[in-house]
């Protein structure tokens, strides 16, 4: 090998080490995200459950009323 050769080596060497620390910081923070949405999420379904029931309550007490009248 020439003395080019292994310059050129080293410097791919280098840059795939680049791309791997890249990698790696973006899947750590891809990773923590898919958490945060996860979480995100099962706070809209107990709202959306929440605001369901209540509905449903107010249109109960709406038949009752107007079986009453």
């Amino acid at each position: 090998m020439s003395h080019f050769d292994i310059e050129t080596l080293e410097r791919q060497v280098d840059e795939l080490i680049q791309i791997c620390n890249r990698l790696r910081e973006e899947n750590t923070w891809l990773r923590a995200r898919q958490v945060t949405l996860g979480e995100d999420r099962a706070q809209l379904v107990e709202r959306t459950e929440l605001a369901r029931s209540k509905v449903e309550s107010i249109v109960s007490r709406l038949k009752t009323m107007e079986e009453d009248l």
